[in-house]
């Protein structure tokens, strides 16, 4: 059966997350309704990550199968019958059997905060506002700890369907620009809420409330409650999905 490969941006700030939930506004459910109307048939999208409530996404894919005649502009077409907060920005069909979420090599994430005394109006909704002190230096120490492969069991909540906790992280690093310093990374695949986790970790390593090497001692498989706190999630965007 044809498959057809979605590249998708949303502002996550009014979704409760990717995946249909029952009397909830969800990306997937706001995708497959227009979706049904052009093709006039079910569709069941199949994603890269499943983003959760509030998260933003600019490189999301999704996939799915379809024994109807895809147009040309579906895009355009998507665009113009779904909201305002999602945007296709390119549909077409790819070969057969690809999967967004199986085909998936690695994924890239970042989490961007606004470090300075005042908020800002323009970034509500957009970055994580950090007041505090910020020790650039104990961040990129982090990330250096960060790259390989580790036990994440401490970056994700306790009450989960994970069965393997090794994650292979790819890249990680932190860069500044003007008051937004954002943390970049990439890995083989994520947890549920595992960068959040991390970033609040290493704000309490870069505020001084915890030291470089309770947070490496973290890597080696920790129960949840020693790490850090969860960051809110308007500061997380998906930002790219890689495929082999």
């Amino acid at each position: 059966m044809p498959t057809v490969r979605l590249d998708i941006e949303y502002d996550g700030t009014g979704f409760r997350g990717w995946a249909k939930q029952p009397g909830q506004r969800t990306v997937q459910q706001e995708l497959e309704a227009p979706l049904e109307t052009v093709l006039r048939e079910p569709v069941e999208l199949t994603v890269a990550g499943r983003t959760d409530t509030g998260v933003h996404a600019e490189g999301q894919v999704a996939s799915f199968e379809t024994e109807a005649e895809v147009p040309a502009n579906l895009a355009q077409r998507l665009n113009g019958l779904g909201p305002r907060d999602i945007a296709v920005t390119a549909a077409a069909p790819t070969e057969d059997g690809f999967d967004a979420r199986r085909d998936a090599v690695s994924r890239t994430y970042r989490y961007r905060i606004l470090a300075r005394s005042s908020s800002s109006p323009f970034e509500q909704g957009r970055a994580l506002w950090w007041p505090h002190k910020m020790d650039y230096g104990a961040l990129e120490a982090c990330t250096t700890a960060l790259v390989g492969t580790h036990d994440f069991t401490a970056f994700t909540p306790t009450q989960t369907d994970h069965v393997h906790f090794d994650r292979d992280i790819l890249t990680a690093g932190w860069s500044r620009d003007g008051d937004i310093t954002t943390f970049h990374i990439t890995a083989d695949a994520f947890m549920r809420n595992m960068v959040r986790i991390l970033v609040g970790t290493q704000l309490e390593v870069a505020s001084g409330r915890r030291t470089l090497e309770s947070f490496q001692q973290l890597l080696r498989g920790a129960p949840r409650p020693a790490a850090g706190e969860t960051a809110p999630p308007h500061g997380l965007y998906l930002e790219s999905v890689s495929y082999g």
